[in-house]
């Protein structure tokens, strides 16, 4: 093992997400559901859950908009769970993996501080982290660069080009290595495992 650092983010690298999965169970159409995610609980007004608003501020600022879909809005804090689809295929044997070869491994991630506890709790491969950096416990949220200041502080201030980031958002992995890091943008956890072995992270699985 060398001395590098993998940190990885969570949402649809590790976790399966999508706020669409929810709101299928809620609207008669895939349409409509598309639609709602796209013009009343879309990711601008979620994004500011993971810099630290709360659910409860945030459903109540866009009620004033969108009184009529009291209940659809509630129910994107209310069924928060209802979003995940288990673990993205492929990625556990990886970290498995890391892991068996003695690599230390962090986390990155937006995501409300409201949510992280039960989260960590519920995907039981989330406690192999050594630590987790959760935007909304920090008010900062990726690609804010103080955010990977944060990280590198929390993973014991390595050499910056030691550590290997995984991030499913181009913006993120660029402005991870614009901070220094190593970055992937993940895609599969094919295309992940190949990025590993030409880092000289994972020798090739036989």
């Amino acid at each position: 093992m060398s001395d590098r650092i993998i940190l990885f983010d969570l949402g649809n690298v590790i976790l399966e997400w999508s706020p669409v999965r929810l709101y299928r169970k809620i609207f008669p159409s895939a349409a409509e559901a598309e639609a709602f995610c796209r013009d009343v609980c879309n990711m601008a007004w979620h994004v500011e859950h993971d810099r630290g608003r709360t659910f409860a501020e945030g459903a109540r600022l866009l009620k004033q908009d969108f009184p009529h879909y009291a209940d659809e809005i509630d129910a994107w804090h209310g069924r928060w769970f209802e979003m995940f689809d288990g673990y993205v295929p492929g990625v556990l044997p990886l970290m498995g993996r890391l892991e068996e070869a003695g690599y230390p491994l962090y986390a990155l991630s937006n995501m409300s501080h409201e949510v992280w506890p039960e989260t960590r709790e519920r995907f039981a491969m989330l406690k192999i982290f050594r630590d987790a950096v959760i935007s909304g416990a920090e008010g900062l949220i990726k690609p804010d660069r103080a955010i990977y200041d944060v990280a590198h502080e929390r993973m014991g201030r390595p050499d910056r080009a030691s550590v290997f980031f995984i991030d499913d958002s181009q913006k993120n992995v660029d402005a991870a290595r614009d901070f220094g890091f190593r970055a992937h943008r993940f895609t599969t956890a094919q295309a992940l495992e190949a990025a590993l072995v030409e880092e000289g992270i994972l020798q090739p699985a036989t």
